[in-house]
């Protein structure tokens, strides 16, 4: 590796992309950048957030680029780290452009720059990969002009990591298609020795064996620490209270969009700046909360996995988990952002007995039993077209997330292909390998049971999460609370928990109604499509609660878990679905008086069968109707007694299937709705796809009923 001339250029690249005179590459960087830029290598970068690997993959850039080879592209699934390594690629000269889900618009101009040698760096998001266009026309020219490849989060390109997405197995075809002697850097923080061994040998496709550079997983800047609090009103109240105790600013995680969102409102209630960042939060207010937690605007972003790993702020002060994620390696990973340009970061977790439900709830990352996957290589097989997502589920019995990455997976094996148009089967020989997947399940379990014991281990809360990323030099680092002792207080006032059980206890919230009919109804009998008429559809209801916040949704959950006890509807529950009522009455396009544009006020309440809740259903509709001083109309039929119009978690197109013919009017219900013609309130006990209830609203309205109104205790998101 001694080569003092390039070393020299080496640092004043990096002197220049930092605004640094005299800065220089540690020994673990310049072995690496040698690595690209001398021997043309194919390395694995395994470092901690925070050692240095952008500026590795940007000072290799400038130097191949020196000598004639063409861009670098990096695949990075971090849109706020790729907007941050866009600004610190220009500060530095180096022309950096991007292509990902927020910028389609560019997308051509881009592609022309690229074309036109304008470009230096591409950074590229990994669902362009398997995107038609993208794969068959840009990807082959990238291939073959590429100077550089660099993988960023290489863990997401394995099964076993904790992140594994199907998208980055699209690399083993650019990997193939590079010209001899093109380097490969792949890099990620949280790589076990599993992930490590099975990214390298996938590095190693059709050349020479990947070079691992494997670093200490130390982060000597992190303090950690868990406080446990006996309920969710405290730990919010402990987090309002606390909050401006912490270090500069940071970020409060939390495992659930509604989560996020309750916390952001009542935080803000209590006079502190923050933001929420989820799935649900728009492009431009992702990119306003990105800037206002760079410049210190705000104290935290309160966020869910959708913030991940990719924000890159030096001297975030803190990390707070307002919930315990499922995996040590995510929470490393998660934890990582912070402390790496300040002495001292604090590291908190307020784990909740809430926590397993929610893990519960989204664990829907298996992969499909065989059945399910046999059945869409037939759908695709026996279409003898190309059919889209929509199209096939309306052929399986998969959720729409599960199937586009059960596709992608099987393009990935070769036994299907995306094509303009849709997906279609290739007829290529296909193995369902069970051992595999049962092996995968078995270590996200182990993961799980690991995060229960991070919170009860006595033992350095440091050394056991390297220990669990196979970190070898894993040691006691005296900083933690088991290392050093607790250092934040743990209490809460009498006032602030007041707060927090109030925001938490506060009832109520939309139900958007279906307006269109799933894609594909006529190809499986039932003769539904388009728009849903205007005199057929539900209208916008409400729930008491989500089963994903951690207000009510904490109360509901045992309450409708699967073999929960039927019985009648608790008190409280009664209560606070009256509550909920009171609230839409006196809301805009309410029925109270004085509202504006109100809605006439329903004429009586009307009940959705179920086979294995029905005292609950039963009384929470007579409770209403009792309070409400309404009638009770009547509950729908069930003309299927063994529950078969229940279709669990599949997509809209089988749910709807399963309901076709579910229920009926019976002739007194009936006889009713025509007696007393006006709105009418359904109540039922959850909804997550909404389409039970449009179903029934789509009964009722035939049947005389002007507006349907659903009032249910639970939406599922």
């Amino acid at each position: 590796m001694d080569d003092p001339q390039l070393r020299a250029e080496a640092d004043a690249v990096l002197a220049e992309l930092v605004g640094a005179p005299g800065a220089r590459l540690r020994e673990d960087q310049w072995q690496a950048v040698a690595a690209l830029v001398r021997e043309r290598r194919r390395a694995l970068v395994v470092q901690r957030t925070g050692w240095g690997k952008s500026a590795v993959y940007f000072v290799a850039t400038v130097l191949l680029r020196r000598r004639g080879s063409g861009p670098t592209v990096i695949v990075s699934p971090l849109l706020a780290l790729m907007r941050n390594q866009v600004e610190a690629a220009e500060r530095a000269g180096i022309r950096a452009r991007t292509i990902n889900s927020a910028n389609p618009e560019e997308w051509e101009t881009i592609h022309a720059e690229v074309e036109r040698g304008e470009t230096d760096v591409l950074l590229v998001s990994p669902e362009r990969l398997n995107a038609v266009d993208f794969r068959e026309h840009l990807l082959p020219r990238l291939a073959a002009t590429t100077g550089l490849l660099v993988v960023d989060e290489a863990h997401c390109i394995s099964d076993w990591g904790h992140d594994f997405r199907p998208d980055y197995r699209r690399l083993r075809s650019m990997l193939a298609g590079l010209a001899p002697g093109v380097p490969v850097l792949a890099t990620t923080a949280t790589a076990n020795a599993r992930v490590t061994a099975d990214v390298a040998e996938q590095l190693g496709t059709g050349g020479d064996e990947a070079l691992v550079l494997r670093g200490s997983l130390e982060r000597e800047s992190l303090r950690l620490g868990v406080v446990r609090l006996p309920d969710a009103a405290h730990r919010l109240a402990w987090l309002a209270e606390h909050l401006p105790e912490l270090p500069g600013s940071g970020i409060v995680y939390t495992l659930t969009v509604a989560a996020a969102e309750e916390v952001t409102a009542f935080l803000r209630q209590r006079g502190h700046r923050v933001a929420s960042y989820t799935g649900r939060t728009e492009n431009a207010d992702r990119q306003q909360a990105e800037a206002d937690l760079l410049a210190n605007r705000v104290k935290a972003l309160v966020a869910t996995s959708a913030l991940g790993m990719g924000f890159d702020k030096p001297d975030l002060g803190f990390v707070v988990h307002l919930g315990s994620p499922s995996s040590p390696i995510a929470y490393y990973q998660q934890v990582g952002r912070a402390g790496r340009g300040v002495e001292h970061a604090d590291v908190l977790m307020l784990p909740g007995k809430e926590d397993e439900a929610i893990w519960r709830y989204f664990a829907d990352t298996a992969f499909p039993p065989e059945a399910q996957v046999r059945q869409t290589l037939a759908a695709l097989a026996d279409a003898g077209r190309p059919l889209s997502v929509p199209a096939l589920e309306a052929l399986v019995d998969l959720r729409r997330t599960r199937l586009e990455t059960l596709l992608k997976v099987l393009d990935v094996d070769g036994a299907v292909e995306r094509v303009k148009g849709g997906w279609i089967a290739t007829g290529t020989p296909w193995t369902y390998d069970a051992e595999r997947y049962a092996r995968v399940a078995r270590q996200r379990a182990a993961e799980q049971q690991a995060m229960r014991d991070y919170v009860t281990t006595t033992q350095c809360r440091m050394e056991f999460l390297r220990r669990h990323l196979d970190d070898e030099g894993a040691a006691p680092c005296g900083r933690c609370d088991n290392c050093a002792g607790p250092w934040v207080d743990s209490t809460v006032s009498p006032e602030a928990l007041t707060g927090a059980e109030k925001e938490l206890d506060r009832p109520g919230v939309e139900i958007e109604p279906r307006r269109m009919w799933p894609t594909g109804m006529p190809a499986l009998g039932i003769d539904l499509k388009g728009r849903i008429p205007a005199g057929e559809q539900c209208s916008t209801g409400r729930a008491l609660g989500r089963l994903s916040d951690i207000g009510w949704g904490n109360r509901l959950r045992p309450l409708l878990a699967d073999g929960a006890p039927d019985g009648p509807v608790p008190d409280d529950v009664l209560r606070a679905v009256v509550e909920v009522l009171a609230d839409w009455a006196r809301s805009p396009g309410g029925w109270a008086p004085g509202v504006p544009d109100p809605v006439a006020r329903p004429v009586g309440v009307v009940a959705l069968p179920s086979t294995t809740r029905p005292q609950l259903i039963g009384t929470l509709a007579e409770g209403i109707a009792t309070v409400g001083r309404l009638p009770f109309l009547g509950t729908l039929a069930c003309t299927r007694p063994d529950g078969t119009h229940v279709a669990a978690r599949s997509n809209s197109a089988q749910r709807l299937k399963a309901l076709s013919g579910a229920f009926a009017v019976p002739e007194q219900l009936g006889r009713a709705l025509a007696a007393t013609p006006g709105p009418v309130l359904l109540v039922d006990d959850r909804t997550e796809s909404g389409w039970t209830l449009a179903v029934a609203a789509r009964l009722l309205r035939r049947a005389g009923a002007e507006q349907v109104l659903p009032l249910v205790l639970a939406a599922g998101g």
